[in-house]
């Protein structure tokens, strides 16, 4: 499988979203993937066989996708979640990857995500842990930093500039990649209940590869993001990475029970 993630982190979330729609898919069903940014979860899900629809609010993301995408049951639009459902259209499988946390009010989102998904379907989120060593050495800190917008913060732009930081991220060139939202296991799964989901598997991603100075030697030396990852697993939740969640719709027991009977 060709993977055109840089960190393994990344390559184990894409890995934990190709295992479970290979348990969970039916044959010939289209992947809705919310929030594509450029493409690269959707191509890596192209490469499997699988049917993928992409769409975006960004014009510059999708742009990029299109441009990098050669397979013809892989297709992207700029258009809203809002818009699908409007259309009537309904998925067995839905993916939001790295979206939630750049919401307002994700709960929004996913009201629609549940309109969108088939009463058996599943949806794919993955959030970083907002309690977790990245979100509270790097992110928080440099957020609070650019709020003052002083000239600590000044020069933190020229650092990033000189070390090459662009702003944007491998999966998506959006304007704005803003964190809103920190959720920690407990408010996730409080988000899920309070949107009519449940969660039903919880998995991690990585510890402190991606947290600078750590992330210097990390990026350069892969076997270190490799025993970092493994080091997550025994780890308790509240030191992953990241969260990476498989929900189902919380249906009324009478309803499930038809489901099942039917499946």
């Amino acid at each position: 499988m060709h993977m055109e993630y840089n960190r393994l982190a990344d390559v184990k979330r894409l890995q934990f979203i190709i295992h479970t729609l290979k348990q969970h898919l039916p044959e010939g069903a289209t992947v809705l993937d919310v929030g594509c940014g450029n493409g690269i979860i959707a191509r890596g899900l192209g490469e499997e066989g699988f049917q993928v629809y992409g769409i975006d609010v960004s014009h510059k993301a999708v742009e990029k996708a299109r441009s990098l995408t050669h397979m013809p049951h892989v297709t992207f639009d700029v258009i809203s979640a809002e818009a699908l459902v409007a259309d009537g259209n309904r998925y067995h499988a839905v993916i939001c990857s790295e979206v939630l946390e750049h919401l307002n009010h994700p709960e929004k989102l996913l009201d629609v995500l549940f309109q969108s998904l088939t009463d058996e379907g599943v949806l794919i989120v993955t959030v970083p842990n907002g309690m977790g060593p990245r979100e509270v050495l790097v992110t928080k800190p440099v957020i609070a930093l650019r709020q003052k917008d002083n000239w600590l913060w000044k020069c933190l732009l020229k650092l990033k500039t000189i070390m090459g930081y662009k702003g944007t991220t491998v999966q998506s060139d959006a304007d704005d990649l803003t964190h809103v939202q920190f959720f920690s296991k407990q408010s996730l799964e409080n988000l899920a209940r309070k949107t009519r989901f449940k969660i039903v598997r919880f998995g991690k991603t990585n510890f402190i590869d991606d947290v600078f100075p750590f992330s210097f030697f990390t990026k350069k030396i892969r076997i270190l993001q490799k025993w970092d990852g493994a080091l997550a697993e025994v780890l308790p939740y509240q030191l992953t990475g990241s969260f990476v969640t498989v929900w189902e719709k919380n249906l009324p027991a009478g309803q499930a029970v038809l489901i099942a009977e039917k499946s």
